[in-house]
């Protein structure tokens, strides 16, 4: 039997999901010493002392995370093609700053969904600020402020991070 072969099938399941982003979690890629994985979910990330997540609270309905796959018949290869892109509102120069220093990194991204579920994009290679742009709006009502698009391809999908990790993010070296 090969090593692919298929392990279950799907059910239709109850309608309590939620699309959305809650918050996400950016890191310097080269600050996660380690990441380990019980059964393909992200269990631990430990980071180098004095380094963590720092937290993006995101208005509701404004922020997604999404992959694609990439398939080569010819090549026997795969790719997953990662994105996140999310607002900040009101223009400062501290945002612009910070903008600036995302710009220059590779990145761990970990994302909530409205479900409460944290997904971890950039694992294999670290995810890339790819296009930002600030924005002072028209009239009164527009968004004064960026829209950041983070992308990255990875060798597989986004890894589900477990509750107990995400509230670990934002302390220092754990």
């Amino acid at each position: 039997m090969p090593s692919c072969a298929l392990t279950q099938g799907y059910n239709l399941d109850c309608r309590s999901n939620f699309g959305g982003v809650k918050e996400v979690y950016i890191m310097e890629y080269d600050n996660a010493s380690t990441i380990t994985l019980t059964a393909n979910v992200v269990t631990t990330i430990t980071k180098v002392a004095t380094k963590l997540f720092r937290k993006y609270n995101l208005v509701a309905h404004t922020a997604e995370a999404d992959e694609a796959g990439s398939l080569s018949r010819e090549a026997g290869t795969q790719s997953n093609k990662q994105s996140v892109k999310f607002p900040i509102n009101k223009m400062t120069t501290a945002v612009r700053n910070e903008i600036l220093l995302l710009a220059q990194n590779r990145l761990l991204i970990v994302v909530v969904d409205e479900n409460g579920t944290g997904w971890l994009y950039g694992y294999n290679y670290g995810m890339m600020l790819a296009t930002w742009a600030a924005k002072t709006g028209k009239v009164l009502s527009d968004r004064n402020g960026y829209e950041l698009a983070f992308e990255s391809d990875e060798k597989n999908l986004a890894l589900e991070v477990d509750a107990t990790t995400i509230t670990s993010l934002t302390v220092a070296g754990v």
